[in-house]
């Protein structure tokens, strides 16, 4: 990969952490549309608590990997939320990142487009690549 890619891929890497980590802190605490959807009929106080009423929201149970390291938006055992929600944001950043750095080598592994003396080396009796071959000398001369 080329200087640029990598300074490019570095970059936005580095903006990604700096979003994740510092920026996620100040996002709305306030329910999206699905949480605020799913309240209609209930009646809530002020710490978003359901009162009241019937809605969907009420039959919420907690998921399976409640628990985990990073359930919530932070990270367990960090006691400050917002040591703790950036932490998340940044480990969420890298394993996404691992993830597709990762699908996209094995996918670059398998092959598709070739490299090196083969990619010079046009097929015998393959149209396109003879026809630009004399295109191109055509051209020269």
């Amino acid at each position: 990969m080329k200087n640029r890619s990598w300074a490019f891929l570095a970059g936005g890497l580095l903006v990604a952490l700096l979003l994740a980590g510092v920026v996620s802190n100040y996002a709305s605490s306030h329910p999206d549309g699905l949480d605020s959807s799913l309240l209609k009929g209930c009646t809530v106080d002020a710490d978003d608590n359901i009162v009241g009423g019937s809605c969907p929201a009420q039959q919420a149970r907690d998921h399976e990997l409640a628990d985990s390291p990073l359930a919530d938006y932070g990270v367990r055992g960090v006691r400050n939320s917002f040591v703790s929600t950036g932490l998340s944001g940044m480990l969420g950043v890298l394993v996404t990142f691992a993830i597709g750095a990762g699908g996209f080598w094995l996918l670059r592994r398998r092959g598709g487009t070739p490299t090196g003396a083969d990619a010079a080396t046009p097929t015998e009796g393959d149209p396109a690549t003879s026809g630009d071959i004399r295109r191109r000398a055509d051209a020269a001369s």
